[in-house]
């Protein structure tokens, strides 16, 4: 077992960025592209649902590309700095290889790259979709990002010191998720596993680890919970002409009944008029893996499309 290799990669001064293929069949040369961005401890093969549905629906016509962020996957030896700043940067890089400017799609902590993204390099972008992420609450001034990242993730957090036995043994450690296993046990079980197993890199013991870099995850992290410029970054994508939408689930990264969003937050925050909202029935991993919240995606993405000859 290894990390799935990706479609392509970007070279940097030191190691390279990692680009994954999504599309289903063959793609015409002057296809849209859709660059989706995933969430803070996930990787780029988190989008395949979202890809296999857009290819139904635009066969041929849509390339969909997912980059596994530095620190992560098949990029994880992509050097620091890290942060959401650098995410950013690096997605209008790839956006720039483009005659057209690809749409942004991003769940989670992706939402907030995404929307940085937009907002930094508004002509580099046609539209953003945040997915359960992106919209920023404010930060407490005495804020332990360690431990902040702890409450929300959870197991996510927890893994990256961890070690397994084998594959099979960190399967087991996800199918225990109360969100996450029951999409690992329902259809889209190969798809989660696929993407799963994608993050397990032997560790030179015998065992396996997450891919995940521990400093990027904590600088990724800070930036997603308390860095200004990233909380604005929704707003000033909007304000710079860029259409922007948000997918919400109803419940949060352990299905539990409180998501990250629900309309009373997101009426505290005064949105734009402009941001349109849509709420899924789901929880934080299903909206990307699961036929309601894929089909929500799915509809907003193509709203950002351009018409179809």
């Amino acid at each position: 077992m290894s990390i799935v290799d990706p479609a392509f990669v970007i070279e940097l001064p030191e190691g390279h960025l990692a680009v994954h293929d999504l599309t289903t069949g063959p793609v015409a040369e002057d296809a849209a592209v859709v660059l989706a961005v995933h969430g803070i401890t996930a990787n780029g093969l988190s989008w395949q649902r979202v890809a296999d549905e857009l290819g139904r629906r635009w066969p041929g016509a849509v390339r969909v590309l997912a980059p596994d962020l530095r620190g992560r996957a098949a990029s994880a030896g992509a050097p620091g700095p890290y942060g959401l700043g650098v995410h950013a940067d690096d997605l209008a890089g790839i956006a720039s290889a483009f005659a057209a400017a690809p749409v942004l799609v991003g769940h989670s902590m992706g939402g907030f790259v995404s929307a940085l993204a937009a907002a930094r390099h508004p002509e580099r972008f046609s539209g953003v979709v945040l997915v359960d992420g992106g919209l920023a609450f404010p930060a407490p001034p005495d804020l332990d990002v360690d431990a902040a990242l702890q409450a929300v993730i959870g197991p996510a957090m927890q893994r990256l010191s961890m070690r397994f036995a084998s594959a099979d043994e960190y399967l087991a450690f996800w199918d225990a998720h109360p969100a996450l296993g029951p999409v690992l046990r329902g259809p889209a079980g190969d798809a989660a596993r696929r993407y799963v197993l994608a993050d397990l890199v032997e560790d030179g013991d015998g065992g396996w680890r997450s891919s995940c870099v521990l400093d990027a995850v904590r600088a990724d992290g800070a930036d997603v919970l308390a860095d200004p410029e990233t909380h604005g970054a929704a707003r000033l994508a909007v304000e710079r002409g860029l259409p922007v939408e948000l997918v919400w689930a109803h419940r949060g990264l352990m299905a539990e009944p409180q998501g990250l969003y629900d309309p009373q937050r997101l009426a505290a925050l005064d949105l734009p008029d402009a941001l349109r909202t849509t709420a899924v029935d789901g929880d934080h991993y299903s909206v990307v893996l699961e036929p309601a919240g894929v089909t929500a995606v799915a509809d907003a993405v193509e709203r950002m499309l351009p018409p179809s000859p």
